[in-house]
């Protein structure tokens, strides 16, 4: 069996790889080893995303995508969900998250009769589906409520607005200038393709 971890993180100042010790601990106790992993700081609300895509490329049938969450995995309005969830089931691979315990029984080889297979993935679907909807809408209130504190501090002269990394700012310009594309640079950087362009159009 061959699994692919993936580990993504919203913003390039959280850690990425911090569910890493988690999803190495659950495959051993599923008798299974990480054999792949593919690691990103971009926003679950954003389908193009170079690490899940390329997860996506080299996935073959019976692959488990390992995360520690759905929310981890999508963010995604519902069209753009269930676009990514049709190109996952094309490639044949299985959805396996730390926080859904239907999905565990796909880390095992067998998976007993086809009846009770069938019926347990098509719960462990409908309950995938759920939890990227709750993850949407998690995703949308928390930013309504972030709009709603920025307004206010604004309206009370207190917005600062978001400070500027400069070591970041100085690390992409430089690989910029060496020649690198964007995406290798947001790679190198640890950011996200659209910083890259920001600060490009700024040079």
């Amino acid at each position: 069996m061959f699994i692919r971890a993936y580990l993504r993180a919203s913003t390039t100042e959280q850690d990425a790889t911090r569910a890493r010790a988690a999803l190495e601990r659950f495959a051993g106790d599923h008798g299974q080893t990480i054999a792949s992993e593919y690691v990103e700081n971009l926003s679950g609300a954003s389908a193009e995303r170079p690490e899940l895509l390329r997860l996506l490329k080299d996935a073959r049938p019976g692959d488990v995508l390992l995360v520690e969450s759905i929310d981890r995995l999508s963010r995604l309005p519902q069209a753009d969900w269930q676009k990514l969830k049709a190109a996952i089931d094309a490639k044949g691979l299985r959805i396996v998250a730390l926080d859904l315990p239907t999905s565990h029984q796909s880390m095992k080889d067998t998976a007993g009769d086809e009846f009770t297979g069938r019926m347990l993935a098509a719960i462990n679907s409908m309950l995938v589906d759920m939890m990227a909807a709750i993850a949407r809408k998690d995703y949308e209130q928390r930013r309504e409520r972030q709009a709603q504190g920025i307004e206010k501090a604004k309206a009370e002269g207190r917005y600062q607005g978001r400070p500027v990394d400069a070591d970041l700012h100085k690390r992409v310009k430089e690989l910029l200038r060496a020649g690198l594309g964007v995406r290798a640079t947001a790679r190198h950087a640890s950011c996200s393709t659209t910083t890259v362009l920001k600060i490009r159009d700024s040079m």
